[in-house]
């Protein structure tokens, strides 16, 4: 892997990880669950619209609409997204709203060679 022009913030990446040397077999291990995790295409597709929503936050009511699967499934993919260190859940009332882990997706950034997050999502630098 080369190694990405411009700064890269300390906080998103553990020092050394991704950057200019190979991951070691933890970091390896680590990144490895995370790519699996959003391997899967419903899993990915809910990924993208909590990532996605206003505020960076979503309620799984607001993100099942256009989702082919069932509740229960739904329910399943946000389990391993979340098992993935990928999001965070937090219950209100009667709903479960789901947030991105800003760490895990800046370090998906860098594996994948972008320098920010917001060059992952097309936003002009």
């Amino acid at each position: 892997m080369s190694k990405s022009s411009g700064p890269v913030d300390d906080a998103c990446c553990p020092p050394g990880a991704l950057l200019g040397e190979p991951l070691s077999a933890a970091e390896a291990a680590d990144m490895a669950v995370k790519l699996k995790a959003l391997a899967d295409p419903v899993r990915l597709q809910l990924f993208s619209a909590i990532a996605s929503h206003a505020g960076g936050e979503a309620c799984v009511c607001d993100i099942s609409v256009g989702v082919e699967v069932s509740q229960p499934t739904v329910s399943h993919h946000l389990k391993v997204l979340r098992d993935a260190g990928l999001l965070t859940s937090q219950r209100r009332a009667s709903w479960v709203y789901y947030a991105v882990v800003p760490e895990a997706l800046a370090s998906l950034a860098v594996l994948l060679g972008a320098t920010s997050v917001d060059a992952v999502a097309g936003v002009p630098a």
